[in-house]
Order: structure tokens, then C-alpha cells, then sequence
């Protein structure tokens, strides 16, 4: 297991580059970061506990491993401070997430009401377990975004697995992660950004979003699906009048 004095601390993003991911939502971030080369960015499995939240944040990491009990063989409350689990909230800042590889584990919660009440009350803006997570009904209650694979009534190692180390690339739902990747999760489900792509993807994102927004109110009115999705150069004009209006009403409230 990874020592405690050998974790670190993530690099974390701007809090507006957050900020416009969370908005422009995990589909359209699916679809451009496939076309800037990220062909599967989804974390496949974990769904959200207590949907209609979407956030998104720099990733805490923590990866679990089979049990073996001559290294962690401690029931519950056994010298705490050597719970691998705990040691991943710690540097926790607001914003964060928290992207947990447990091992698709379906008998294990990772995380109970404390802890993640600990997480919200320093901000965290969502977690993401492949696994499962216990005290589901209160955890739904918190001020925060959950996404897992299911609940159950164990604790982290009662069964199968263990906590083994933190802010180490991981995998996840099937996707790699590394410490401060940006998480987007929505009820679409959750995507993984390079962070080294954030601000190329936002500009394209944006984009794209404008242009379904104008094809979305054509389509609203009747228009014809073949020209209006995906917007083709027929309607272009027609789009960038569109916008020019939109942006001549929003001048003119200001």
C-alpha cells in the first residue's frame, strides 16, 4: 500500500474552466472530445444517486485492490488514520471530485454518511465510485453530486477489497484517470477531460452548443430535421443572422 507521507496534492484548473464544462454537459463533451482524438471519454458504470445534479471539477483519486489481510487486515475503527480512504478527502478543496477504481466491487461501500458529509462541508462538488457507496438514503440528502454503481450495508473492507493508494492514475468505469483530469457527470452519466484540453474543448463546445440551440428552437417550429440536424451550410446564414440577432438583443439588455 502506498505509504500516507508519499501522496500529493493535485494541480488544480481554474474554477471557470469547471464552470463551463459543468454547463455544457457530458453529451457534447462526449461528442467534440471525439473529434479532437478522445474517442471514449465515458466512465462507464457509476449513475447518480440523487439525479439533476451536474458538476464538474478536478479529480481526487483513489484506487482500491483485492484484500490480502496481511496488509490490511483492521476491522472498522482500527487506527483510522492508516484508512488509506480517508486520506483522499483531506486535501479536498470546493470543486473537487473525488474518482474512486473500485474494482467494479458490488459489496464494499466505499464511503459512508460521514465521510461524504465531510467532503460536501469542504465544497466537493461530486463523487464517482465504481462500486458501491453504504448510507445511501442520507447520502442522497447532502449537497452533493453522487454517482455509483449501486449501495450496499458493508463498509469499505469488509469483504473483497481494500484502499491502496491515492492521486495515482487509476481506472475507472474503464477509463483512465489521472490526478486533476477535469470530471464532468451529469444524468447522462460522466466523461473524463485532459485537463490540456479543457480550454480548446470549451471553445468548440460553446460552439457547438450555439448552433443546437438555433437548430433546436428551427426544429421546435417544424423545420426540417435534414437541414437543421446537423446544421448544414444550406441554413448557415440563416444561423449566423440567427446569432447576430441573439447577440444584438442581449447588447440592447445590457
Amino acid at each position: 500500500m502506498q505509504p500516507i507521507e508519499n501522496i500529493k496534492d493535485i494541480v488544480r484548473p481554474p474554477r471557470e474552466i469547471s464552470d463551463a464544462l459543468a454547463a455544457i454537459g457530458t453529451a457534447t463533451i462526449s461528442s467534440e472530445l471525439s473529434l479532437m482524438g478522445i474517442r471514449d471519454p465515458q466512465i462507464r458504470g457509476p449513475q447518480p444517486l440523487n439525479p439533476g445534479r451536474a458538476v464538474a471539477g478536478p479529480a481526487l483519486t483513489l484506487q482500491f485492490m483485492p484484500k490480502r489481510e496481511d496488509l490490511y487486515g483492521a476491522n472498522e475503527y482500527d487506527n483510522p488514520e492508516l484508512q488509506l480512504h480517508r486520506h483522499v478527502l483531506y486535501p479536498a478543496q470546493a470543486g473537487d471530485m473525488v474518482v474512486v477504481d473500485a474494482r467494479g466491487d458490488m459489496a464494499s461501500g466505499v464511503f459512508g454518511e460521514m465521510m461524504l458529509t465531510f467532503f460536501a462541508g469542504r465544497g466537493g462538488a461530486g463523487v464517482v465510485v465504481d462500486g458501491c457507496i453504504r448510507d445511501s438514503a442520507k447520502a442522497k440528502r447532502l449537497d452533493l453530486g453522487i454517482w455509483v454503481r449501486g449501495v450496499t450495508p458493508n463498509y469499505h473492507a469488509q469483504t473483497n477489497i481494500i484502499p491502496f493508494a491515492v492521486n495515482v492514475p487509476v481506472a475507472c468505469g474503464g477509463a483512465l484517470v489521472i490526478p486533476g483530469d477535469i470530471i464532468v457527470a451529469d444524468d447522462d452519466g460522466v466523461v473524463v477531460v485532459p485537463a490540456a484540453m479543457a480550454e480548446k474543448l470549451i471553445e468548440q463546445a460553446s460552439e457547438h452548443a450555439e448552433w443546437e440551440e438555433f437548430s433546436r428552437f428551427r426544429l421546435s417550429q417544424g423545420g426540417d430535421l435534414r437541414k437543421y440536424y446537423p446544421l448544414t451550410e444550406e441554413v448557415r446564414e440563416e444561423y449566423l443572422a440567427w446569432r447576430d440577432a441573439q447577440a444584438g438583443k442581449q447588447g440592447s439588455q445590457g
